[in-house]
C-alpha cells in the first residue's frame, strides 16, 4: 500500500516564502494554487482535505507535492512558451462573464462575492480556462462591460394604483413626445413638478482644476481653494419647488422657506398663469401630502378642476417616474457640489441663475450627458 503523499519538511524561510506568495495574490494563478497546497501540505492536511479546499481532484493535489518535493519553488511557477498571450474563445469569454455576474453561493462558495483572486482561482478549478493572470481577468472583464460596483437597493411600489397611474404618466409623455394622438379630456401641456432641497447653508464636496500635488506654485501664486472643515447650520432651510415643461423643454423654480400645501398651491398658479386659460395642463407629481387632496383639506383638488388642471401622481415610492427627477442631477453638480455658500440669498442667486442658463443651453451636448445619465423615465 502507497505511503501518505505529503511536502518535505519545509524551512522557516521556504513557510515563509510559500505563505508570501499565497497573501500577495499577485501574477499568476496557477502559482498562486501550487503554493497554497503546499502551504496546506506543509501545515498538516491530507491530500484528500486539500483537494476538497481546493475544489480539485486528489491526482491534481499530488502531482503539485511530488513537483514540488523533486524541483522545490521552480515547479510552482507554470513553463509557458514565449509569444503572444492567450487568446480566450468566445465560449470561454461568455462562461467567464456568467460566472463573474453570479453568486459566488451559487457554486456553493462560502462567501458572498468575487475578488479577482477567487474568481481566477474558481475558472482554473472548474476548467473553464487552463491559467489567466488577476490583470488578464480584470481586462477580460473590463472589454466585456462587466465592472466591480456596489450592489444598490431596490423598493417595489406596493400602490394598489399601481398599473392605471404608470399607464396614465406614460400616456401624458407619449403626449408630450408627439407619439400618440390627444383624446377627450388629454392636456395640451404636461408639465413635471417636485421639490429639491433641504437647501442647507454648508460647504459641499465637489472638484476643481487645481494644481497638483509636489509641483511648485508660480511666483505670486495662491494656495488651492479648499473648503471649511467645521460648519454650523443656524440660518435654516430653503426648498426649491421646480418644475419642467416637457413640450418646450423648459425648467421653472421657485424657492420657498417652506414646502407646505400653500407654497405649493402658489407654484402651481405660477404655472397656470404661463398659458391661456383654455389651455389644457397636465402637472405630474409624487404622493408627497402637501400634492393630496385629502378630506381635511381639498384645496389643492378644488384648485384643480376650477383650473382646467389634471393632477397625475406617480404610483407610490415611484417617484422615479418624473421626467424632472434627472435634472436635479446637473442642477446639484454645477450649483452646489464644490460650494460653500454664505447665505441663502446667495445660493438661491446661483440656482435661478443656472436654471436660466439650462433654459437657454437645452441642446448643450454636456448637460444632456449628465442627464442622461441620471435618467430613467
Amino acid at each position: 500500500m502507497a505511503g501518505r503523499v505529503r511536502v518535505r519538511e519545509v524551512s522557516d524561510d521556504e513557510g515563509n516564502r510559500l505563505k508570501r506568495i499565497v497573501r500577495r495574490g499577485s501574477g499568476s494563478v496557477v502559482t498562486w494554487r501550487r503554493a497554497q497546497m503546499v502551504l496546506w501540505s506543509a501545515q498538516g492536511m491530507s491530500v484528500a482535505q486539500i483537494a476538497g479546499l481546493a475544489f480539485t481532484s486528489e491526482d491534481r493535489v499530488r502531482d503539485v507535492l511530488h513537483n514540488f518535493n523533486a524541483d522545490g519553488f521552480e515547479s510552482l511557477y507554470p513553463r509557458y512558451a514565449g509569444g503572444h498571450p492567450p487568446v480566450f474563445t468566445l465560449a470561454q469569454r461568455r462562461e467567464i462573464k456568467k460566472i463573474a455576474k453570479s453568486k459566488p453561493a451559487e457554486h456553493g462558495l462560502a462567501f458572498s462575492r468575487w475578488s479577482l483572486a477567487k474568481l481566477a482561482d474558481f475558472l482554473v478549478a472548474e476548467g473553464v480556462v487552463e491559467d489567466i493572470s488577476h490583470e488578464g481577468l480584470r481586462a477580460l472583464l473590463r472589454a466585456e462591460g462587466v465592472s466591480f460596483q456596489a450592489v444598490k437597493t431596490w423598493k417595489a411600489s406596493a400602490d394598489p394604483d399601481y398599473a392605471a397611474k404608470k399607464a396614465r404618466v406614460d400616456h401624458l409623455y407619449a403626449l408630450a413626445d408627439g407619439e400618440a394622438a390627444a383624446g377627450p379630456g388629454d392636456p395640451d401641456v404636461v408639465i413635471c413638478v417636485d421639490e429639491f432641497g433641504p437647501l442647507n447653508l454648508q460647504p459641499r464636496p465637489g472638484r476643481q482644476w487645481a494644481r497638483r500635488g509636489g509641483v511648485a506654485r508660480e511666483p505670486g501664486e495662491g494656495p488651492r481653494r479648499r473648503l471649511r472643515a467645521t460648519y454650523t447650520r443656524t440660518k435654516g432651510v430653503r426648498h426649491l419647488f421646480a418644475a419642467l415643461e416637457l413640450g418646450a423643454d423648459k425648467m421653472y423654480g421657485h424657492i420657498k422657506k417652506r414646502k407646505r400645501r400653500g407654497e405649493f398651491l402658489e407654484f402651481c398658479r405660477y404655472l397656470r398663469s404661463l398659458h391661456p386659460p383654455r389651455v389644457r395642463i397636465a402637472i405630474v407629481c409624487d404622493n408627497f401630502s402637501p400634492h393630496l387632496t385629502t378630506r381635511k383639506d381639498k384645496r389643492v383638488g378644488q384648485w384643480a378642476a376650477a383650473s382646467n388642471v389634471e393632477i397625475a401622481y406617480t404610483p407610490t415610492n415611484s417617484s422615479w417616474m418624473n421626467r424632472l427627477e434627472c435634472q436635479f442631477t446637473a442642477l446639484r453638480e454645477f450649483t452646489l457640489n464644490g460650494t460653500d455658500h454664505a447665505t441663502h440669498r446667495e445660493q438661491g442667486s446661483m440656482i435661478r441663475r443656472y436654471i436660466a442658463w439650462r433654459n437657454r443651453h437645452t441642446a448643450d451636448p454636456r448637460l444632456r450627458r449628465i442627464v442622461k445619465r441620471a435618467n430613467v423615465a
